[in-house]
């Protein structure tokens, strides 16, 4: 760290997940818009957010023609994540889209032995099946919401896969090229999903269902989801890297859902209200993701040693 983060800067760290904890409320806000549109447009207008900052900062975008495949493929697993992620929120609600989404943890202790190729570590074992007793009482209670709680977290599945494989390319390029490109994939990838959804959705004469945009709040929603919640976040965040540790900056990050449940109640009101049971499972799941990083930076006793004789 260069700089000693000041009062202003935690501050700063919690807004941002704050702003990322309100995703899935303009998600539901953005409603009758379906989901597959509410990618497709977000990735195109942070596509042109990003370039803009991009050549604000004379930044270059080259990469090899292999990591721009690569790159634009792992955008296409962030465009699917969106998608599910959105969906989720609509088929149960946000409280349950973000409880889901706290699974992402588990995924990534299960996920990342097997592409990075490390030992499975025991207290990953453990913690995930914290996570899994967390998820029983949301099931045993929550049981009409259950379509919801699972597709979020297949979403939760698809960030930890692309958080794993984007851990490789941090080593090699600058994090806002790295992001450009991934937009420009997640882009491509909801295009395609926009296709399909809206030439196979059968039931759409049935309900109210949009593919585009049609009133100016709605474009407000995607400015507001596209410009704050991905450009601006995500390059503030870039920023605060130089003045805390990424143990802190995760750590923060872990209070994501406990901040967008609160702000779906304080939105929403009775309809984010949900059983205790709900919450208990959602805080014994936020209590192993939480639990994870401060076993893992915990200080770790040194042996006294002899000293060696002469």
């Amino acid at each position: 760290m260069s700089q000693k983060p000041a009062l202003s800067d935690y501050f700063q760290l919690h807004f941002i997940v704050v702003i990322w904890g309100f995703t899935a409320i303009l998600g539901k806000l953005l409603e009758p818009l379906d989901s597959s549109a509410v990618v497709l447009f977000r990735t195109l207008l942070a596509v042109i957010g990003l370039g803009v900052v991009l050549a604000v900062r004379g930044l270059n975008l080259h990469v090899s023609p292999t990591d721009r495949w690569r790159l634009l493929a792992t955008g296409g697993i962030i465009g699917l994540h969106w998608v599910l992620f959105f969906a989720a929120a609509r088929l149960a609600n946000v409280s349950v889209c973000l409880a889901g989404m706290a699974t992402s943890s588990l995924w990534a202790s299960l996920l990342e032995p097997l592409i990075l190729r490390r030992r499975v570590q025991l207290i990953e074992v453990i913690l995930g099946a914290v996570v899994m007793a967390g998820l029983y009482l949301i099931f045993q209670f929550e049981f009409d919401k259950v379509a919801g709680l699972i597709v979020a977290m297949l979403s939760a599945m698809l960030s930890s896969l692309f958080t794993i494989i984007n851990s490789r390319f941090t080593q090699r390029y600058d994090a806002l090229v790295i992001s450009f490109y991934e937009m420009a994939g997640a882009l491509v990838a909801a295009f395609a999903l926009w296709l399909i959804v809206r030439n196979t959705d059968t039931m759409a004469v049935d309900r109210v269902i949009q593919y585009i945009p049609e009133t100016p709040l709605q474009w407000l929603w995607l400015l507001v989801l596209s410009l704050v919640c991905t450009v601006y976040a995500y390059t503030v965040g870039v920023s605060l890297l130089r003045k805390f540790s990424p143990y802190m900056a995760v750590l923060t990050v872990n209070l994501e859902p406990v901040y967008g449940i609160l702000l779906a109640v304080l939105i929403f009101g009775n309809s984010e209200r949900m059983t205790a049971g709900f919450y208990l499972g959602t805080l014994v799941i936020l209590a192993a993701v939480v639990a994870y990083p401060l076993w893992t930076n915990r200080p770790r006793k040194v042996k006294p040693q002899l000293p060696t004789p002469l």
